[in-house]
């Protein structure tokens, strides 16, 4: 990848209700940090949001004296919002995502018949990152890739010695993420993984989801070279044909997320809510019959 291997502190923060894992990435030389795929709890029977996740983010953040300069998307969930918008109304930082955003806007756009303001060609973030762009966090070299397949617009993002793998990969006794959604595919991801795996051996990487698979209880951070050598769906010697065969096949047997209702419409908006009618109430689209 080029630049330096700076080891960036990361502390992670679990969201068990959504089995999402988030993460306040620090420089080591410096106070500044990144918040990547924070979370807005969201109780959907009742309808209501809350900010416990996101709070809980805040108050590391300040306890230790660090300064936002990211808020990073790794692509548009489908099973949780976003609080990047509520975390940098009290912090400060940019929001950042994928430039293929505007894909996934006008997919879904279309799908829950989105009002014309929310508008389709990613403005509503503060950057759109490009595939091989390089930034820093404070003093800490980053690299965005272009790795889709579970999405068009999936990022990972390497910082350091560390890479922020989004949905792409999962931890390796759980394999790899579906690509079923509109827009994903099963080849596309095979790529992908195989593009992540190509970093130094010793990357660590963590992942956005853990399901505790067979009991062991909730993990995110692997490495490449524990991927490449027990990942389930695509360690060394499991070819592209025989993933894409695998992949599809374990495709079809599954459901769509509990909250990808809410979570598309929210998210490819940058994590704002729909704006407010003349009494204070905001409201999300429910398309029958479309997914």
């Amino acid at each position: 990848m080029g630049g330096n291997l700076a080891r960036p502190e990361v502390a992670a923060f679990v969201d068990r209700d959504t089995n999402t894992i988030s993460y306040v990435v620090k420089d080591p030389g410096s106070d500044a940090c990144a918040i990547i795929d924070s979370v807005l709890d969201l109780d959907w029977a009742a309808a209501r949001t809350a900010t416990v996740s996101a709070d809980a983010i805040i108050a590391h953040v300040r306890a230790r004296g660090l300064r936002v300069e990211w808020l990073i998307e790794t692509h548009v969930h489908a099973d949780h919002l976003s609080a990047a918008p509520y975390i940098q109304s009290r912090l400060g930082g940019r929001i950042g995502i994928g430039d293929r955003i505007g894909v996934v806007q006008a997919t879904f756009g279309r799908i829950f018949n989105a009002r014309l303001e929310v508008r389709r060609d990613g403005s509503q973030f503060d950057h759109l990152f490009g595939d091989g762009e390089r930034y820093v966090i404070g003093g800490i070299e980053a690299t965005a890739l272009h790795t889709p397949g579970h999405t068009p617009l999936c990022m990972t993002h390497v910082i350091g010695d560390a890479a922020f793998v989004g949905d792409t990969l999962f931890m390796p006794d759980s394999g790899t993420a579906r690509a079923d959604f509109p827009g994903g595919d099963a080849r596309s991801l095979y790529r992908s993984v195989r593009r992540i795996l190509a970093l130094p051996p010793g990357t660590r990487l963590f992942v956005c989801h853990d399901y505790g698979a067979e009991g062991r209880g909730l993990a995110w951070e692997t490495t490449v070279s524990a991927q490449r050598a027990h990942n389930i769906h695509v360690r060394d010697g499991i070819g592209e044909d025989a993933f894409v065969a695998l992949r599809e096949a374990r495709d079809a047997t599954l459901g769509m997320p509990r909250l990808i209702i809410p979570s598309i419409q929210v998210n490819m908006n940058a994590g704002r809510l729909p704006d407010a009618d003349a009494h204070g109430r905001r409201f999300l689209t429910v398309p029958l019959n479309a997914l």
